[in-house]
């Protein structure tokens, strides 16, 4: 079982305030800042952190794994959509514009400001 997923950043001031907003759409919220870190847990749970954006504990540069992925489940396809048009309104890359890959399933893929692989997906038919 996932306990929580990180991704680095090299400019935390940029990656909290796009995190921010981007999160908000999908009812997480930003609940610490730290020099090094901000983490985000569900709006009725704020205990339950899920999500980290943080500069590398090395102090190197951060750099996104080849292949890897990041992947939001979000409530709707209403919902994905915004969280995809919010991402690319906030400076991220568009990875594929939001729609069905495969049969009942909706999906959205995004780069962040750092380059990491963001997905927003849902299921169309629960």
């Amino acid at each position: 079982m996932i306990g929580f997923v990180m991704v680095g950043t090299n400019d935390l001031e940029k990656a909290v305030e796009f995190y921010d907003t981007l999160l908000d759409v999908i009812d997480l919220k930003r609940i610490e800042k730290t020099d090094t870190y901000g983490s985000y847990a569900p709006k009725s749970n704020p205990e339950a952190v899920e999500f980290y954006v943080t500069t590398p504990f090395n102090e190197e540069k951060a750099t996104v794994g080849n292949g890897t992925q990041i992947s939001f489940y979000i409530n709707n396809k209403e919902a994905v959509d915004l969280f995809h048009s919010t991402a690319i309104s906030l400076g991220a890359k568009d990875e594929g514009a939001p729609g069905e890959r495969y049969e009942g399933e909706y999906y959205s893929y995004i780069r962040d400001l750092d380059g990491n692989k963001i997905c927003g997906y849902t299921y169309l038919n629960k």
